[in-house]
């Protein structure tokens, strides 16, 4: 049986080679064939695909071919750190309805700027720059490229019309200088000027200072361009409302702010769009006693592959209140759970929606919205159709007017009452807008920014902050509380397995240590202005360990008490102790019955002062509040270089203006 069963395989396998022979055959064939006829057609498509996408990305950087799609005359550009210059230039682009032309808002750093020159090419054009300035006559972030490319190029803006308002803060040495840079560097390159330059001051009524130009402004654009005003008042939405019943939750944003689930799945680099979520490892008091509460704060970058320098800033995105949150959902009467979409109406828009969408009314005026700040006034003139009392909605109006009444009356009720929106719903009892407007005119929460109060030679995995909570009581009787400063002092490191964490970035700073670790430092940080110093010091004695030579180390430091607010004391006297520091100079400003300041020390160690930095090449760092400090201790070095000199008045200041332009004095300030 098993013999007879033999031949029957053996013809199977014949068959089957037989079989495979011919397959193969026919398969090697087939794709020499294949080649040689098709290989020609594929190799193209890359390429195609190559050249539509560059073609796509021309598109969307042309703000011309933009504007003459979509019939728009007006071109306003914004250089942008804190949302207010954003906020301008999307104002001045609505106006232009109303003067029968029409506006785009740009941000410079989604457009090829070079296409200015072509601005002429639209009939009756004209380009509005909205341009803050940072730190040190710095520009924004979003403005950088913009300003370098004006500095180095030598476009021709023959025929382009344009203005600025500018944005800065007169506390400051280089007060409004991107705006006015921009102002002059346009001009000088062939452009016309069509209104003057408008200068916006935060030490005084930034919000003013924008009315009050806005208001001489426009009347120029129409006598300049020959149009009238249209006479249409009415609101006009930017966006529409879209209520979301059915919506998978894993598509909705819960507070990220660029790409969905970024907070869940975290991926570097980390900027401004993708912050990391650092886990707070310290938070601790620093005073011993007072009323204030000054903390220390580490947050961990573990892996997150962030580097920073002494001197950098830290961001962080705080969220608000949830009991504001929770006010102001009862007050209107609205469910904040409502799963919504705010689209914008122009789809040529490079902006379809104000906040990441679609999310919840609560996500957006939890995380998205600022909600503390006092409204401007084109917010009130918006929300004034909404008051149903005549007299309610005639002083809303009025605020928001140009008129010294109003002007007076907004500063009054709104400024310096600190009235925040829940504030004003709640004191005009008629006011009741529907959510969704309000949730479109609120300007956007934005991130705090913090000197860093460590060195990442010896905390390379860590970030130090130090900061004072902000808590006051309004004359209305209400109490206002700092949202980044109170959010942070609750956020404790746990040990149930679940840890605190903060949204955060690095923001690079021309605060830094001189190059020759040999060049003495003279370091001035009042209060926690003591924060970048903190690194400085830390990194001197990380250099000395090295065994680098370290020029003299010399901080003034200032507090209101000794034994309650001298913020690192134990840390301070054993730098000194160990020769890191090589001078601390301590002014308790309330120990004694006259104040005594940083600056009273600076003088009264003038020969000392003026040795390192006439004859040691010292260099000068300030840190703390613009206003009052930092001004000052430049009349303290002003009063230092004309004694011990020998110069006048006016040379003093130029020596001291010299050194800044060396960058041998540098400050780190706010107001």
């Amino acid at each position: 049986m098993a013999d007879s069963a033999q031949p029957e395989l053996m013809d199977e396998d014949q068959s089957f080679f037989s079989n495979l022979d011919i397959f193969l055959f026919s398969l090697i064939a087939g794709l020499i064939v294949y080649w040689l006829i098709f290989r020609k057609k594929v190799e193209p498509i890359p390429e195609f695909k190559k050249i539509e996408s560059v073609a796509q990305t021309t598109r969307e950087t042309s703000f011309i071919d933009k504007m003459k799609k979509t019939g728009r005359n007006i071109v306003v550009f914004y250089g942008s750190q804190t949302g207010t210059a954003e906020e301008f230039s999307n104002r001045l682009a609505k106006d232009a309805h109303r003067y029968g032309m029409k506006g785009m808002s740009a941000d410079p750093e989604e457009y090829d700027m070079s296409e200015l020159s072509r601005l002429p090419e639209i009939e009756n054009s004209l380009a509005i720059f909205c341009m803050a300035t940072y730190g040190e006559g710095d520009p924004t972030d979003n403005s950088q490229d913009f300003y370098d490319w004006l500095h180095e190029g030598d476009a021709d803006f023959t025929g382009v019309k344009y203005t600025v308002f500018a944005l800065g803060n007169k506390t400051y040495e280089h007060y409004n200088a991107m705006g006015k840079y921009v102002d002059q560097r346009m001009a000088e390159l062939g452009a016309q000027r069509i209104f003057d330059l408008g200068m916006g001051d935060d030490d005084g009524n930034l919000e003013e200072d924008f009315v009050s130009w806005r208001e001489q402004f426009w009347p120029a654009v129409c006598e300049h361009f020959g149009v009238e005003a249209t006479g249409e008042e009415s609101s006009i939405r930017q966006y529409e409302l879209k209520v979301h019943s059915d919506l998978n939750m894993n598509k909705i944003y819960t507070g990220e702010l660029g790409r969905l689930k970024s907070f869940e799945n975290q991926k570097p680099p980390f900027d401004s769009k993708n912050p990391f979520l650092a886990p707070v490892t310290v938070n601790r008091k620093l005073n011993k006693a007072g009323d204030r509460h000054l903390m220390h704060l580490e947050l961990d970058i573990t892996g997150s592959k962030i580097r920073y320098e002494s001197g950098d800033h830290v961001a962080v995105y705080p969220i608000n209140d949830s009991v504001i949150v929770n006010r102001i959902g009862e007050v209107l009467g609205v469910d904040l759970d409502t799963v919504i979409s705010l689209n914008n109406l122009d789809e040529e828009s490079n902006k379809k929606h104000p906040f990441p969408c679609p999310t919840t009314y609560r996500t957006a005026l939890t995380h998205y919205l600022d909600i503390t700040n006092p409204p401007r006034t084109n917010v009130l003139y918006e929300l004034a159709q909404y008051a149903t009392d005549p007299k309610e909605q005639e002083n809303m109006k009025k605020m928001a007017s140009s008129s010294p009444e109003g002007k007076a009356l907004y500063q009054s009720w709104v400024l310096d009452s600190c009235r925040n929106i829940l504030a004003i719903l709640e004191d005009l009892p008629s006011l009741r807008p529907p959510i969704d407007h309000l949730c479109e005119l609120l300007p956007r929460l934005q991130a705090r920014y913090y000197s860093i109060a460590s060195s990442s030679k010896v905390h390379p995995n860590s970030i130090h902050i130090c900061a004072v909570v902000v808590e006051y009581q309004t004359k209305t009787g209400r109490v206002n509380k700092g949202v980044a400063t109170n959010w942070l002092k609750n956020k404790t490191p746990t040990d149930n397995g679940h840890k605190a964490t903060v949204p955060m970035y690095i923001r690079k700073s021309q605060f830094r240590l001189p190059f020759k670790s040999t060049n003495p430092v003279i370091m001035i940080g009042p209060g926690t202005g003591i924060a970048p110093f903190m690194g400085f010091v830390q990194e001197r004695g990380w250099l000395k360990e090295q065994g680098k030579e370290v020029g003299e180390t010399v901080l003034y430091y200032g507090c209101r008490h000794k034994n309650e607010d001298f913020l690192y004391q134990e840390e301070l006297k054993e730098f000194e102790k160990t020769g890191v520091l090589t001078e601390l100079n301590v002014a308790f400003s309330r120990d004694q019955t006259e104040k005594v300041y940083v600056q009273h020390l600076l003088k009264r160690n003038k020969e000392a002062v003026w040795r390192l930095v006439h004859t040691d090449n010292a260099h000068i760092y300030i840190c703390g509040d613009a206003r009052y400090m930092a001004r000052d201790v430049q009349n303290a070095f002003y009063e230092i270089a004309e004694e011990l000199g020998e110069l006048s008045q006016a040379q003093a200041v130029d020596y001291i203006k010299k050194l800044m332009t060396k960058g041998r004095y540098s400050q780190d300030v706010w107001s």
